[in-house]
């Protein structure tokens, strides 16, 4: 089996011949493989290695800006030509054993209300991450590439160019070409080449969450070879990502691919699609099992409806269940990470109109505070410390291991169990 190694205690820029953080068809591939064949590639963390288990937000100043995604490849598949479909099976992912979420000012989808840098360091062992920042949750293992693709042809590479340029002229947000903290540092690809913070027709920073191991994807091919990278490895994420970042970390990463000849021209395919052929995580969880949402509606704090405003409504449904979690004793900004590597926005409904529906669903099995049984007693760093806990289904001590909570009938709200339809 091919395999690319890294060291991750040197940054991309000290291994080049590893990979790249910007996407170009002039990208050297560094491994070929043929169809069926299956490859190995040990991947950075989307910081580059910059965030570290001392690291704190007072040092996010000193830090490289835009070295966004480290990515392992070009993979030159052998047979791939425009016009085929790439089939991407992730055959396993692999997480290190450490990661991180942080809020990054200017950044993520709250961004006018989270305006100072936050970091919370995940541990990940036994299938689980938890965080001493955000104590009582445990998130369990749905590993995945957050960033992974083709490469553009150059029509291609032009076409983004000015489409992106186009939406900054009309007061839109991208991030256009810049060689600053790029890889290589040098050349057409440092000048010209997209930067990997969007997701585009390569897929690319997609953030799927449902690509885990056994999934796959189908990408249509634009270069000879189709020339596929991956990085970004996320060990969990809610869908949405909503404060820029997941529980980040640095994984490896076994692929296979297939290619179907001619398929994505003749079927006008365009755009990514993804598939697997069971559950992306253990069905209680997929789900998931016992679970709390939240609503938003398209109506500002004003009182002004609008209309068919998925983004507004997705913002009160988020706000909503921030709301909750400060209510169970988190603080504003432990919510926002909660909601970011936890919560799943869903649209519940786009066609009543005006008020579409954005919903936010939080799994209860992910609280996990320790309690023995038969008296109130907490752990140090449990918020509701000192309060009357009464004992939960979702205790660490009543199951053989952490996991979804042994009831589905009991909810746990610091200082009762609530039954269910018991919330106000």
């Amino acid at each position: 089996m091919k395999s690319v190694t890294i060291d991750r205690d040197k940054r991309l820029r000290d291994e080049p011949h590893t990979g790249h953080n910007r996407w170009h068809p002039d990208v050297p591939p560094i491994v070929e493989v043929a169809p069926g064949e299956e490859v190995v590639l040990e991947t950075r963390d989307a910081s580059d290695g910059q965030i570290k288990p001392n690291t704190t937000e007072a040092d996010f100043d000193s830090f490289d800006t835009k070295v966004s995604h480290p990515l392992t490849g070009p993979v030159y598949v052998q047979g791939a030509k425009p016009g085929d479909l790439l089939e991407i099976e992730y055959v396993n992912v692999e997480p290190q054993s450490r990661a991180w979420t942080r809020v990054r000012p200017g950044s993520g989808f709250l961004r006018d209300i989270y305006t100072e840098p936050y970091l919370a360091h995940w541990n990940i062992a036994d299938g689980w991450a938890t965080s001493p920042q955000i104590p009582g949750v445990r998130i369990p293992n749905g590993s995945f590439m957050g960033t992974a693709g083709l490469a553009p042809s150059h029509d291609q590479l032009r076409e983004w160019t000015r489409r992106e340029a186009d939406l900054v002229d009309r007061g839109g947000t991208a991030a256009p070409p810049d060689p600053e903290d790029a890889v290589p540092s040098e050349g057409p690809v440092a000048n010209d080449g997209a930067r990997t913070i969007p997701p585009r027709e390569n897929c690319g920073n997609a953030d799927a969450k449902q690509l885990t191991t056994g999934s796959k994807l189908f990408v249509p091919v634009a270069v000879k070879g189709a020339l596929y990278s991956a990085g970004d490895g996320h060990f969990a994420q809610g869908d949405s990502e909503c404060c820029i970042t997941a529980i980040e970390m640095g994984a490896t990463v076994t692929v296979r691919f297939k290619v179907h000849e001619g398929e994505a021209a003749a079927k006008n395919i365009r755009f990514p699609r993804f598939a697997h052929p069971g559950y992306f995580l253990p069905p209680e969880w997929a789900a998931p099992r016992n679970f709390i949402a939240t609503m938003g509606f398209p109506i500002r704090d004003d009182g002004t409806n609008e209309s068919e405003d998925v983004a507004l409504a997705a913002r009160h449904a988020l706000l909503n269940m921030i709301r909750l979690l400060q209510e169970r004793g988190y603080s504003a900004v432990q919510a926002y990470v909660i909601c970011s590597v936890a919560v799943d926005l869903k649209i519940s409904n786009i066609v009543d109109l005006p008020n579409v529906t954005v919903s936010a669903f939080l799994p209860e099995g992910i609280f996990v505070w320790r309690k023995s049984h038969g008296n109130s007693e907490h752990t140090d760093d449990c918020p509701a410390r000192g309060s009357d806990c009464r004992w939960r289904s979702n205790c660490v001590d009543a199951l053989p291991s952490i996991g979804p909570p042994k009831s589905d009938r009991a909810i746990y709200r610091f200082g009762e169990v609530a039954r269910k339809g018991e919330y106000a």
